[in-house]
């Protein structure tokens, strides 16, 4: 398994070099505005939920290596809840009507967030513990750099608000090492399993796509954040606005 988290890691590097990253790091724009993107990625942040219950998770087991992956599922499970909190504490729980959610959540601006989605369970679904492994450390290492990234966002906005962010803030962060589990025993033990050469092109090729799927994703909220006013988020797109400088 070595290999395949080397792997991961260098494509974590490269996904850290994502141009969102870098508009979210630009601390001369507003910090809402750097956020403004929030509402595109529910559909994979209330998908993830599901995916930790009823496709990772398989129990009972006897299986040691599905053992680890269950006790990650019920870490992750309930992220979607934070998420709810912070649109309410970002302003971006608008009242649409209900025809208009359903339009905005499947329309083209978010159809990056639903691919994700899809590609996890295309690999997920009835997957090996090692492939489900392979999917869950790819799914940490570049929540780790996201979360790294808005972690000081929210600190920002905490600052002028007055309140705290669950979902994007340092919260969050803190329970997200960027592995499976936080254990330096159990992480040894993943690194010391061998896989067959089966199992391990089955694992890069799964590491290979769902990068590509998650970069694909913060191109298409950074054209989002670019073109959305955090003001009117679910208003239609308009030329790159110019970017609304911080207080």
């Amino acid at each position: 398994m070595e290999e395949v988290l080397a792997l991961i890691e260098n494509k974590k590097q490269e996904f850290a070099k994502s141009g969102l990253f870098e508009f979210m790091r630009d601390t001369s724009i507003n910090p809402k505005q750097r956020l403004a993107f929030a509402p595109c990625v529910a559909p994979f942040v209330m998908s993830f939920g599901e995916f930790n219950k009823y496709v990772f998770r398989e129990e009972p087991t006897n299986d040691p290596l599905q053992v680890i992956v269950n006790n990650h599922t019920y870490e992750d499970d309930h992220h979607w809840l934070w998420f709810l909190a912070d649109l309410e504490t970002l302003g971006i729980n608008k009242s649409v009507k209900f025809s208009d959610a359903l339009n905005f959540l499947w329309n083209e601006e978010t159809k990056a967030s639903r691919w994700v989605t899809h590609q996890i369970f295309r690999y997920a679904f009835g997957a090996s513990p090692i492939a489900k492994l392979a999917i869950l450390e790819v799914i940490e290492a570049t929540g780790n750099v996201f979360f790294s990234t808005a972690a000081p966002i929210a600190e920002e906005l905490r600052t002028t608000t007055q309140k705290e962010f669950l979902y994007f803030g340092c919260f969050h962060l803190a329970v997200e090492t960027g592995h499976t589990t936080g254990t330096p025993e159990v992480e040894q033990l993943i690194r010391n399993i061998k896989l067959t050469p089966e199992s391990r092109q089955e694992a890069f090729e799964v590491v290979e796509h769902l990068f590509e799927a998650f970069t694909k994703l913060t191109d298409e909220l950074l054209v989002y954040a670019k073109t959305h006013s955090f003001e009117q988020p679910f208003a239609k797109p308009r030329e790159v606005l110019q970017p609304l400088k911080a207080a």
